[in-house]
């Protein structure tokens, strides 16, 4: 498995079962929605400061796995 994609985690107890980034409650829909409405690592580490570049890739990572599925 991806290093990466390991920051993920699904727990049906966390945010519903959403996959969320690992130690966190932030679900990885939310970081693609600001990367897609055109966010930069920056501003989303400005909004949610305790995730790093690496969450942020990670959840890009899990959405290239899903779209490759």
């Amino acid at each position: 498995m991806n290093t990466a994609i390991e920051r993920i985690v699904i727990d049906p107890k966390i945010c519903s079962g959403k996959p969320c980034i690992k130690g966190t409650r932030i679900p990885v829909h939310i970081i693609l929605d600001l990367l897609a409405a055109g966010e930069d690592f920056d501003g989303i580490k400005k909004a949610y400061p305790n995730i790093t570049d690496k969450d942020i890739r990670a959840c890009l990572n899990y959405a290239a796995v899903l779209a490759d599925e």
